[in-house]
Parts: structure tokens; C-alpha cells; sequence
């Protein structure tokens, strides 16, 4: 990396777009763990999945090895298989619709809504067939899509919900923690999640079927451990104490995280109000966003990206486009006008719960130098 230099208070190249927040805690409760030789799945598990259930306000959690595999768990319990078609938005990370292909069904693409980034319900009308099962809305950034309108077309149609909650960790519509209003939800907690437990994802539901089939799953066709009879065809999607104890610490910080990303994106938008070529999501007044990622839309976000690159601060693109990634190529013939405008104008800003007020205000400096304003 050769010599740093130190800008806005800060070595160069240490304002990482997201980090997590680690601290003493996380460190009693993974010595806990060590001294007491118990690191697979056990007490600190099920510890967590109950501390986690009541967050999301459902009866039941389930804790799996990471959320592509929660998600799949999700559809197979819901009878999600060969010949259904689940839709989805064309803006998520990919594991969403590979969830979708490894439960044996068809991912169909919907367009997303311009304020939030998320499924656009119009859409997701035009997109129903015969043939579709379930509808599976992305809680994108932080921002709760519109579940009131999800659940309505859910019921007319007689199709389930699942909710894909992974960047969700906080998040509410209608004063409600997203993961609980559809009949399943499915929470990250990768490393660079709101909290995280290194990998790993939480299932939420208040379904007592839809849990046993989720544990009989993830444990190699088995409700409990320790037995070598197996009923079911199952996987090995199980969790471990030592994550749990990483989990469980980061719930004890949790209000803090929050508190501190919404702060930090409410700075961002003090700093970078007077730019009329600056534009952060609308949002919806109906949720409880948490910005997991600040996003802005801006003309040419990879040359403001490379600039802010070369002065040490990271930043990513938004995720790439479903009907545009080169493993789906001939997938999808359909356009998708809006989750493309989205995309060829959006990038996420340096958003961990650690970032300090200088680094913010240094990000925003650094930002109207590229567009040639004056200091702030």
C-alpha cells in the first residue's frame, strides 16, 4: 500500500466503505465459548435464536450457516419447488435468485420503484402467472419494501411471501420489524451486515411447521442432534456457538449501531444538501429505514468512485442488475428501465456505525471537490 498519509484525521485508505463493529463484548463471549470446548451449534445458539425472535416480534428463529441457505430452507418448507415461479426484484444481491434456482424453481424479475430501490408492487402485478408460488420482496439497504401492497397481492392471488430481510437487521414498515410480516423471513449476518456473526442468517417465522421443516433442513433431515436415525433428507446448514457468541454480543450494541447510521446518514444529507446533482433515495414514510448502505445517485458514479478512491475512502456500486449478470446471460429477454436508471447512477458511501463525523464530513468534502463546489 506504500506510505499513508493522513486525511481528515485519518491514515489513508482507512475510511472502508463498511466494517464491522467489533469490541470487548465480542471478545468475553467468544472466551466463554473456547473455555467451555462447546463450539458447535448449542445453549449460546438457542440463546440467540430467542434474543433474535423476540427482535423481529416472531415465535420462532432458526439459525442457519448463512442466509442464501435460510433462504432456501424458506422455500422448501414452503412446498417451493420444480415447475413454480417465484417472483423477485431485478435489484438484490444474487443470492436471491439463487435460492430460488436451487430449490428447483424459476426466478421471474420484477422492475423496482425509483424512491426505494425496492420491488415495485405494479410490477410484480404484471409478473404473475399461472405458475407462480410465492413472491419474495428484498428489504434493499436497509429500506423496507412495501409490504402493505406485497401482502394484499399475496392474499388475492393466494401466493406466500417470503421475505428475503438479509440486509434488513433493524428495519420496520408500519412499526413492524421486516423478517415478520410475510410467512417467513431471512435475516445475514455476513461480515459486513448491520451486526454480524462473520457468516451465518437467521429464519423468522411464526409457523411452527414452517420452523420444524426448516430445522429438519438444516440438520440433516433431524429435529435434535446426537441420533443417527434419519427420517428426512436433509442438509448441513447448522450454526455454531462461536458465531452465536459474536451474535449475541452484537444485540447488546444494537441500539447503538442503529442510532449511529442514522445519524451518519443525516449528516451526510446536512453536508451534501446544496447539491442539486447529489440525490439520496426518497425513501417511505411508512418505514423504519436503517441505512445499511448510504446510497446516493449521482451522473457518472464511477468517476466520482475512482476520485474518492484515489483520496482513501471506499465506495461500491449498487449490486449488479439480475437481467445483466453475464452467469444468467439469455435468462431474461425483458427491460428493466428503472432498476437500469437506478444502477448506471448509484453508488454506497463509507457506511459502517464506527465511521466518525470528520471522516463523514472529509467523504463529503472530497465529494463536492470532484464536482467543483466550495469547502464545506
Amino acid at each position: 500500500m506504500g506510505v499513508k498519509k493522513h486525511i481528515g484525521g485519518h491514515e489513508e485508505g482507512v475510511i472502508p466503505q463498511i466494517e464491522p463493529w467489533i469490541g470487548e463484548e465480542e471478545l468475553r463471549q467468544l472466551a466463554e465459548v473456547v473455555e467451555s470446548t462447546w463450539l458447535i451449534e448449542g445453549e449460546k445458539t438457542h440463546l440467540f435464536e430467542m434474543k433474535f425472535a423476540e427482535l423481529v416480534g416472531c415465535r420462532h428463529a432458526v439459525a442457519v450457516n448463512n442466509a442464501t441457505a435460510g433462504l432456501y430452507c424458506c422455500l422448501k418448507a414452503l412446498g417451493v419447488g420444480a415447475g413454480h415461479e417465484v417472483i423477485i426484484p431485478d435489484l438484490t444481491f444474487i443470492a436471491t435468485a439463487n435460492s430460488v434456482i436451487w430449490a428447483g424453481a424459476t426466478p421471474v424479475l420484477a422492475d423496482i420503484d425509483e424512491n426505494t430501490f425496492n420491488i415495485d408492487p405494479a410490477s410484480v402485478e404484471e409478473k404473475i402467472s399461472s405458475r407462480t408460488r410465492a413472491l419474495m420482496p428484498v428489504h434493499l439497504y436497509g429500506q423496507s419494501a412495501d409490504m402493505e401492497a406485497i401482502l394484499a397481492i399475496a392474499r388475492r392471488h393466494g401466493l406466500v411471501v417470503v421475505e428475503d430481510a438479509a440486509q434488513g437487521v433493524g428495519a420496520k414498515f408500519q412499526d413492524r420489524h421486516v423478517g415478520g410480516l410475510g410467512a417467513v423471513g431471512c435475516f445475514s449476518f455476513y461480515g459486513n451486515k448491520t451486526i454480524t456473526t462473520g457468516q451465518g442468517g437467521m429464519i423468522t417465522t411464526d409457523d411452527e411447521q414452517i420452523q420444524r421443516r426448516c430445522l429438519i433442513l438444516k440438520n440433516h433431515g433431524r429435529t435434535e442432534k446426537g441420533t443417527f436415525i434419519h427420517h428426512h433428507i436433509g442438509y448441513n446448514f447448522c450454526f455454531t456457538d462461536l458465531q452465536a457468541a459474536l451474535g449475541l454480543a452484537q444485540l447488546t450494541r444494537l441500539d447503538h449501531i442503529l442510532e449511529r447510521k442514522r445519524n451518519s446518514i443525516e449528516l451526510y444529507r446536512a453536508c451534501l444538501s446544496e447539491l442539486e446533482t447529489v440525490r439520496f433515495p426518497a425513501g417511505d414514510p411508512r418505514c423504519d429505514a436503517v441505512p445499511w448502505f448510504t446510497n446516493i445517485l449521482v451522473d457518472d458514479p464511477g468517476a466520482l468512485g475512482a476520485h474518492l478512491s484515489k483520496a482513501g475512502v471506499g465506495t461500491r456500486r449498487f449490486f449488479h442488475p439480475l437481467h445483466r449478470q453475464p452467469c444468467y446471460r439469455g435468462r431474461w429477454s425483458e427491460e428493466f428501465p428503472t432498476t437500469d436508471r437506478v444502477y448506471g447512477q448509484g453508488l454506497s458511501l463509507p457506511s459502517s456505525a464506527t465511521l466518525t463525523e470528520d471522516q463523514i464530513v472529509f467523504v463529503c468534502q472530497e465529494i463536492k471537490n470532484f464536482l467543483g463546489f466550495k469547502k464545506l
